[in-house]
């Protein structure tokens, strides 16, 4: 089975060998007056997902440059921007079957928390990075618009919602975190082939099929 990495759009020459997810939990267990305990259910807590990348600083015939080769020195500039950026980006694994047909992706928006860096003899010139990665999830505030109307000398509050609109709009596919093309072609057509994939991409000129974004919106 062939894994691929991606980082904010940027593929990674080798993959590693293994990869943790942790999905935390957020129940509580409490004990009640009568002494016996209840599991209070809640969501689960934020995914954390850590794994080892070898970065070489020799082009291997086993790795992967879609772009030409890089040194080591050049995904860890990547690295050292995304933690200073302090903002969340894509993380991407693509898993493939021998015969090029997709299992399955994790697509998710994460935070970098952190990332040892080892220098060993054992492996020459190459570097290898801990990557610990917490997934990342939107927030904010709500803003209600709110105005006054007079009548008979009182006051009434009235709240303005927006007018449905009557434009029609064509075909179309929001992506969400974990889409994948493999899965929105499921979706909306049912059997799914690696063709349907490539032509779905193609139609929307998307380069790398399981490259896909929260918020990009898919012409079926």
């Amino acid at each position: 089975m062939a894994y691929s990495f991606f980082l904010d759009g940027v593929q990674f020459p080798i993959a590693p060998s293994s990869m943790e997810t942790q999905i935390n939990n957020n129940n509580k267990t409490i004990t009640l007056i009568n002494e016996s305990e209840v599991n209070i259910l809640k969501k689960p807590g934020l995914t954390d997902i850590s794994f080892e990348l070898l970065l070489p600083n020799s082009k291997y015939p086993f790795a992967i440059y879609p772009d030409g080769y890089q040194p080591a020195t050049y995904y860890l500039e990547k690295l050292e921007s995304l933690k200073l950026s302090k903002k969340p980006f894509q993380f991407i694994v693509s898993r493939m079957k021998p015969n090029g047909d997709l299992l399955f992706d994790t697509n998710m928006k994460v935070s970098l928390e952190d990332y040892p860096i080892q220098e060993d003899a054992e492996n020459g010139f190459d570097i290898v990075v801990s990557l610990n990665l917490k997934q990342y999830r939107e927030y904010g505030t709500k803003v209600l618009e709110i105005k006054k109307a007079k009548v008979a000398g009182k006051s009434i509050t009235k709240t303005t919602k927006p007018r449905a609109s009557n434009k029609t709009t064509p075909k179309t596919h929001k992506v969400v975190s974990r889409d994948t093309l493999w899965a929105i072609c499921k979706r909306y057509y049912g059997k799914v082939t690696r063709a349907m994939t490539d032509e779905l991409a193609a139609k929307n000129g998307i380069k790398n099929p399981n490259l896909i974004y929260p918020g990009q919106v898919i012409k079926l």
